[in-house]
C-alpha cells in the first residue's frame, strides 16, 4: 500500500502539491524520496526526541511522536517552515526568527552580513536595527573620513542577501529598522521610494514615546547622533509622521514598530534592550535572539452541539499544552548557525505560538469579520489559548526547570510562578502553511471568495471558499455561473441573488474599514507576549489621511506596530497585470497626448534659499487652488549653472501643469549628485543637498508636506483616481511585479508579507 494512502485525502491537492516542491526531502535528481506521511513522521520523530533530554517526561519519546504526528497530520497545528524543512535532516536549523546586532564598526558590520548570510541559507529571516550607526558624514576619526551612513550598508546587506539562493525552498528576508531619533531617518523615511531599491528588505521606523508626545502636541523633537549622544538637530513631528504616511500610502512602506512600547513589556529588560524584529514584524528579539513559531488551526476546532455552533474549548486546550511541549523541544533540537544565537535563545527559551484558520471560525460561526461580536470571541479564544499557553509553560518548568534567565526577568521581580519560556505567544503570517492546512491565514480576513488559477495558457481552475459552496447549495443560490463572476469581481458587492446576511458573513479584506482591521489586530494583541503581524489592507481610494488615522488608532489602541498596503499603490502593478498577457500592457499605445493648463493669473508659496557648491540657490515653490503649479530658481552672487536650474525649474512647473504627480516629480529629482555641491556638504533647514535638482526637489517636498492637507482636498485625485479600465485587473494582483515569479499567479499582501497562494511563494521567506 502507498504510505501516503491514509492521509493524502487530508491535504487538498494544491497542499500536496506545495509539500512537494518546497517540504519534501529531494535526492540528487531534485525528485522527493519522501512521501507526505514520513516528512511528518521525520519530523514528530525529530521534535520527540528532545524528551530524551529529560528524565521525569510523563510522555516516553514514543508517545510524544505519535501526539504530535497526530496534530499536524489532523491539521490542528504546524511548525514553522524552517521545522518542517530542516527537523531530522543534517541542516538542522528550525528557527524562522532571527536578530542581529549590527556594531557602528566596519568589523562589525560585515561580521553581522557574514551572519546573516548564514542564517538565510539555512532558511531563517533577520531583523537588524540600523541605528547604531553614525549618520552620513559623521566624523571616521580612525581614517580621518566620513561615515556613509546605515542606508549605505543596508546595500550591501542587500546585495548579499540576494547571493543566498537557499537551495530554491526559502528566500532570504530581512527587516531593516532606524530609530525615528536618527538623524538620517528623512533618507531612511524614502529609501525605498523605488521599487526596486532594497528589494530583500521590509522597512519599519522604530517610533519614541517621545515623537508620539511631540506629534500630539504639534512639536518638535531631538535627532540624536548614536556615536556621540549628542543633540544634532531637531525636526517637526508632524512634518517626520506625514513623510511616513506619504510613504506608505504610496508604496506600503516603511512600516511603524512602537520600540518605547516593546521594551515596555519585553519579560527581560535587564538583559538587554529589544532593538529589531524579525522580517515580518512579530517578534521582538534581543540581539542574537531566535525564535521558533507555530500556528494552531482554529477552523478545526468549531463544533456544533445541540444545533449551537460553538467553540471546543476542551480539544484547543489540549492542543494548546502539546503544542508548547513541541516548540519547546525544538530550542533543545535545533542546530543553530552561530554560538552567540545558541547561547542567547537557550537563555531565554522564546517561542512563538499563534494561530490561523480565524476568518474560516468566524465563518463557521455565522459571524462578519468587522463586528463587535467578532471582537468579542477573538478576546474570548485568544485570551483562553494565551491563559493556557502560560499554564503549559510553567508545567514544562516545573518538569524542566525556568528559563535560565528567570531571575533576571519580570516574571521573577513580580514573583510570578517560573516559566519555562520567556515568550510563548505570537500572532505571526502563516502564508505556506496555512495553505498546507488549507485555512485563511493568520488573523487575516479572507482576502477572496473566489480565485481564477491558470494551470495552462488557455486554461483555467476555478477555486472557491468551501463554506461559501456549502452556503451556497444550502441557500439555494449556487451556479457555477456566478461563481465565476465573483471570481472575476473579487467580493461579494453588487450581487442581488446573494442574500444580505450571507455577503455579510463572508466580507473579503478590501470591504473591511481600516479601523476594523486595526480593532482586530488590537483584539489579538492585548493577549500576545510579543507581536501581531497583520496587514491593513486600504482600498486604491484611500486617502492618505486613511493611513494616518491607522497609524495613530494602532498607537491608541496599543498596537506594537502596523503596517499597511493600498491596493494598486505601486506603479508596476498596472503594466504587469493583464489578463491573459502577464508582463505585458498596451496602456502606452492607448494613453493620450497631454498638454500642460495655462498659468494661472495668482499663485502663492514660499521661497527657500539653499546653500549648494556653486553658493545660495533659491527654490520658489507656488500653487493655486489645484496645488502645486509652478517652480521658479535664481542664483546668487557666485554664479553656477543658472541656465541649467532654470531648465530644470521650468521642465518641473510644465509637468506639474500638466498633471503629473507631484510625488513622482519628486522621486525623479531627489538623488542627483552633482561633486561640487558635495564637496561643500550643502545643508538645508538640517537636510544634505546633493545637487541643484536634489534641491529643487526636496524644496517641493517641503512645500508638498507642509501643504498636505490642502493638496489632499484639491489635487490628490491626479494621483488617486483610479486609471480607466484597470479595476479588476489592479483587484485581481495586489503587488508590486503582480505575479508570483514561480508559477504567475497572482499575490496577496497577508500579515505583513507577501505571498502566492498556490505554489507557496513567499517575499518573506
Amino acid at each position: 500500500m502507498n504510505p501516503t494512502t491514509t492521509i493524502s485525502h487530508r491535504f487538498s491537492p494544491n497542499a500536496q502539491k506545495v509539500l512537494a516542491k518546497r517540504y519534501l526531502t529531494r535526492g540528487p535528481d531534485g525528485k522527493p524520496t519522501e512521501t507526505i506521511e514520513e516528512l511528518f513522521r521525520r519530523v514528530a520523530h525529530a521534535i520527540a526526541s528532545a524528551e530524551n533530554n529529560y528524565h521525569n517526561s510523563k510522555y516516553t519519546v514514543e508517545q510524544l511522536e505519535n501526539e504530535f504526528y497526530r496534530i499536524m497530520t489532523d491539521l490542528d497545528f504546524l511548525p514553522n517552515s524552517p521545522t518542517l524543512m530542516n527537523a531530522g535532516k543534517e541542516l538542522g536549523q528550525l528557527s524562522a526568527c532571527f536578530v542581529l546586532p549590527v556594531e557602528d564598526s566596519m568589523e562589525g558590520i560585515f561580521d553581522a552580513v557574514k551572519h546573516a548570510a548564514l542564517i538565510h541559507k539555512s532558511g531563517g529571516g533577520t531583523g537588524f536595527s540600523f541605528s547604531r550607526l553614525r549618520p552620513a558624514n559623521d566624523l571616521v576619526s580612525s581614517t580621518s573620513g566620513v561615515s556613509s551612513g546605515p542606508i549605505s550598508f543596508m546595500k550591501v546587506f542587500n546585495v548579499a542577501t540576494e547571493t543566498i539562493k537557499q537551495g530554491g525552498t526559502r528566500r532570504g528576508a530581512n527587516m531593516g529598522i532606524l530609530r525615528v531619533d536618527h538623524p538620517d531617518i528623512l533618507d531612511f523615511i524614502t529609501c525605498k521610494e523605488k521599487n526596486d531599491e532594497l528589494t530583500n528588505f521590509n522597512i519599519s521606523i522604530a517610533i519614541t514615546d517621545v515623537f508620539m508626545e511631540a506629534l500630539e502636541r504639534d512639536g518638535e523633537y531631538n535627532l540624536i547622533n548614536p556615536r556621540s549622544k549628542e543633540v544634532v538637530h531637531s525636526l517637526k513631528a508632524s512634518k517626520v509622521f506625514h513623510m511616513i504616511v506619504e510613504r506608505a500610502w504610496r508604496n506600503g512602506e516603511p512600516g511603524i514598530v512602537f520600540i518605547d512600547r516593546i521594551n515596555r513589556y519585553q519579560p527581560t529588560p535587564a538583559v538587554g534592550d529589544i532593538e529589531s524584529t524579525n522580517p515580518c514584524g512579530e517578534q521582538p528579539l534581543l540581539p542574537y535572539e531566535s525564535c521558533n513559531l507555530g500556528s494552531i488551526n482554529l477552523a478545526r476546532f468549531v463544533a456544533t452541539r445541540e444545533g449551537k455552533t460553538e467553540v471546543d474549548f476542551n480539544r484547543l486546550r489540549e492542543i494548546v499544552h502539546l503544542a508548547v511541549r513541541f516548540l519547546d523541544n525544538v530550542i533543545d533540537q535545533n542546530r543553530y548557525p552561530i554560538p552567540e544565537i545558541d547561547k542567547t535563545t537557550k537563555s531565554n527559551r522564546k517561542i512563538g505560538l499563534g494561530v490561523m484558520g480565524w476568518a474560516d471560525m468566524l465563518i463557521k460561526m455565522n459571524l462578519a469579520y468587522d463586528s463587535e461580536k467578532a471582537l468579542e470571541l477573538a478576546d474570548s479564544v485568544m485570551g483562553f489559548i494565551k491563559r493556557e499557553s502560560w499554564s503549559a509553560s510553567q508545567d514544562l518548568a516545573k518538569e524542566r526547570g525556568p528559563f535560565p534567565n528567570y531571575d533576571r526577568s519580570i516574571f521573577a521581580e513580580k514573583k510570578m510562578p517560573p516559566m519555562r519560556n520567556a515568550t510563548v505567544t505570537t500572532i505571526a503570517p502563516t502564508g505556506t502553511i496555512s495553505l498546507i492546512s488549507a485555512c485563511s491565514s493568520g488573523v487575516e480576513p479572507l482576502f477572496a471568495i473566489a480565485y481564477e488559477k491558470h494551470v495552462m495558457d488557455n486554461e483555467k481552475l476555478l477555486e472557491v471558499h468551501n463554506d461559501f459552496i456549502r452556503v451556497a447549495r444550502e441557500r439555494g443560490f449556487y451556479s457555477e455561473d456566478l461563481m465565476e463572476k465573483i471570481a472575476h469581481h473579487g467580493n461579494l458587492k453588487g450581487f442581488s441573488q446573494i442574500p444580505e446576511d450571507v455577503a455579510r458573513v463572508f466580507v473579503t479584506s478590501h470591504n473591511i474599514s481600516p479601523e476594523w482591521h486595526i480593532r482586530m489586530q488590537a483584539a489579538f494583541q492585548k493577549h500576545t507576549d510579543n507581536a501581531v503581524s497583520k496587514t491593513v489592507n486600504f482600498p486604491f481610494e484611500a486617502t492618505k489621511k486613511d493611513v494616518e488615522t491607522v497609524f495613530k488608532l494602532a498607537h491608541t489602541l496599543n498596537c506594537k506596530g502596523v503596517t499597511v498596503y493600498r491596493d494598486g499603490s505601486r506603479e508596476e502593478q498596472v503594466l504587469n497585470v493583464g489578463k491573459g498577457q502577464k508582463g505585458k500592457s498596451t496602456a502606452a499605445a492607448e494613453a493620450p497626448r497631454v498638454t500642460p493648463r495655462a498659468r494661472p493669473e495668482r499663485t502663492v508659496g514660499v521661497t527657500e534659499r539653499v546653500k549648494i557648491g556653486c553658493g545660495n540657490l533659491y527654490v520658489t515653490v507656488n500653487s493655486d487652488e489645484r496645488g502645486i503649479c509652478e517652480v521658479f530658481t535664481s542664483l546668487g552672487r557666485n554664479g553656477g549653472c543658472p541656465s541649467q536650474s532654470e531648465a530644470a525649474a521650468r521642465l518641473v512647473s510644465m509637468a506639474l501643469r500638466a498633471g503629473i504627480d507631484v510625488q513622482e516629480i519628486i522621486d525623479q529629482l531627489k538623488g542627483i549628485r552633482c561633486m561640487s555641491t558635495l564637496k561643500k556638504g550643502a545643508m538645508s533647514g538640517g537636510i544634505k543637498v546633493l545637487s541643484c535638482p536634489d534641491a529643487i526637489g526636496k524644496a517641493i517636498e517641503q512645500y508638498h508636506l507642509s501643504a498636505k492637507d490642502t493638496f489632499a482636498k484639491n489635487s490628490a485625485p491626479q494621483a488617486e483616481k483610479r486609471p480607466s479600465g484597470k479595476k479588476d485587473l489592479l483587484l485581481d494582483n495586489p503587488e508590486p511585479g503582480a505575479v508570483c515569479p514561480e508559477c504567475g499567479e497572482g499575490l496577496e499582501h497577508d500579515g505583513g508579507c507577501v505571498i502566492c497562494k498556490y505554489c507557496g511563494f513567499s517575499k518573506c521567506g
